[in-house]
Formats: C-alpha cells, structure tokens, sequence
C-alpha cells in the first residue's frame, strides 16, 4: 500500500485484441478505425494474440493452462488470429501513442533472425512503441505444425531470446548455443529503443518467472486477480534478488482475462504495483468496438488515474 505522502499510483488501461479477419467492416478500416478510438479514450495500449493453427480436436495431454479442467475454450477451434505482428503494424500506422505489443508471442515456434527483423521494422513504423511479448504457448500439437519440438521449449526460448537481443543490440550479432547458431552478421536496422525493445514474458510457472527476473523489462500476468498474483509476486520478488535486481526493475501487467474488471480491481492492483492492466476486447465491428472502449473509458481508464 502506498504511503500517505506518496504520489497517487496511475495504472495503465490497455486491451488485447483477437482479430479474426472476420469483422464485419474491411480488416484495414476496422483497424484504422480501432486504433483512434481507443487513443482518443485515453488507453494506452494493444496487446495482439497469437496462435498460428487451431485444431478441431484438441489433445487432453497438453492442458491449457487458463481453465478448471484443462480443456481449452471453444471459440480457439472457431476462428482463426491475424498474425500479431502484422496487427500491429497496421494500429502503428494509425496512432501515435498507442503502446504495441504481442500478447504473447509464441517465439519458440518461430525463426529468431525473422522475429528480430520484423519487430525492429515495427519499432520503426511506430517510432519505438514495440513491446515484444514472448510465450512458450501450451499446445503441443501447435508446435507439431510448425514442426518445432514441444521437449525443452524453454530451454529453445531462452536462446532465441538471446539471438534476439545480439541481432537488436551489436554492431556484429553472433551466437552459439543448443539450439540456435548465428554466424557472424550485421542486421540492419536496428529499432528505435535502446538497446532493445523491451521484453516481457508470459507464464506463470516458477520457470517462466526466473525467465522475467533473468531478461526480461516485464512479466505478462495472465488471467489473473489481485488475490492470484499477491504470491507470485512474492515468488518474483525473491527470483530477481537472485540476479541482483529489484522488482522496481519489472513492469508487471496483468490480465484477468474474461473475468470482470471494475475500479475496486484495478485499485487492488495498483497496491500490488502493477503498471497496466489489460482486458479484452472482442467486438466485430466498429459501433461495437467504440461501444466497448466507451465502458473501458468511463469504468476503468478515468477511474485508473486516482489511485
């Protein structure tokens, strides 16, 4: 809790996207359009999703992590994402302010060089505004599609992360691990933020948080409440002291997910220290996508900046 003398705490309001190319308007003008409403109701940012395939049938033995049973909601085998990337380069193009993030990134899915090469442009475009969220994902059978190994997936991720941050921060990049070899290379350009975009990282397993407490600017708190996150915190907090930092170090952005959030959440999340709280907006059309960022206006975003 904040001392009395302290600063009012403000926490940022920011949404996550599922766009399905399946909205009623043209996918270019419903993007265009989204992005000035949610700047002009003062949110600060986007967070686009990512699953690359879906399945009619989805394997019990990989448990989606966010439900009671296991079992993955319906509305993954219904519709498809818009690439993350792509999204967002289409709201950078459209806003000024908006930050722009992937909400999360399955990145050991993915080529690190290209990753790199397409988050630096989106830097770029934006005039520095990429955040790059990063993920393991749940699904084995996703990795199977993209024919990548679901064994030691966080092991993959922690050296893509780092040819990552050679092929953002060094004049020449290069690196050698298990799982990824770079040879000695110049990429160009690099993005606007330095030395890199800042990562944040989903999960919330002890892993997944040593992953935040050893290179990460902020962790992606999930579907969580402020009763959830309090012990995880605590959990972090001890992991960062591991590696000589402090949880003023991290941004922590949390989710509740499709669970209501009103002011009385956002203010026991603000207690907690959390920066920016995300909640989902699942619109088809413009009426319906201005109808949402009005209650996310009037609800959480004017009352966010008194706490």
């Amino acid at each position: 809790m904040p001392a009395h003398d302290e600063e009012p705490r403000v926490v940022k309001i920011s949404v996550q996207l599922l766009i399905t190319g399946e909205e009623q308007e043209p996918l270019p003008l419903f993007l265009a359009e989204a992005a000035r409403i949610l700047e002009q109701r003062g949110i600060a940012g986007v967070w686009a999703a990512e699953h690359v395939v879906a399945f009619s049938d989805y394997d019990p033995k990989y448990s989606y992590p966010y439900s009671d049973d296991g079992r993955p909601p319906a509305q993954l085998s219904q519709a498809g994402l818009v690439e993350p990337l792509t999204v967002l380069t289409a709201l950078a193009l459209h806003s000024t302010t908006l930050r722009l993030g992937t909400g999360i990134a399955i990145l050991p899915q993915r080529n690190p060089v290209y990753f790199a090469k397409t988050a630096a442009a989106l830097d770029l475009l934006s005039n520095g505004r990429f955040i790059a969220g990063i993920g393991l994902g749940w699904s084995g059978q996703e990795y199977a599609a993209t024919n990548t190994p679901f064994e030691r997936r966080g092991a993959r991720l922690n050296d893509y992360i780092q040819v990552i941050r050679t092929l953002w921060e060094d004049p020449v990049s290069e690196y050698h691990g298990e799982f990824y070899d770079l040879p000695a290379c110049i990429h160009l350009p690099k993005p606007v933020q330095r030395p890199h975009p800042p990562l944040y990282f989903g999960g919330e397993s002890i892993p997944a948080m040593r992953r935040v407490a050893r290179f990460g600017q902020g962790w992606f708190a999930m579907r969580m409440t402020p009763d959830i996150l309090r012990p995880k915190l605590a959990a972090l907090q001890d992991l960062l002291a591991e590696h000589g930092r402090s949880p003023t170090d991290v941004d922590i952005v949390a989710s509740p997910g499709d669970r209501e959030c009103n002011a009385d959440m956002i203010a026991s999340f603000a207690e907690l220290g959390v920066s920016e709280v995300v909640v989902p907006i699942f619109a088809n059309s413009v009426d319906a996508f201005r109808r949402d960022a009005d209650l996310i206006q009037s609800g959480l975003v004017e009352p966010s900046t008194h706490f």
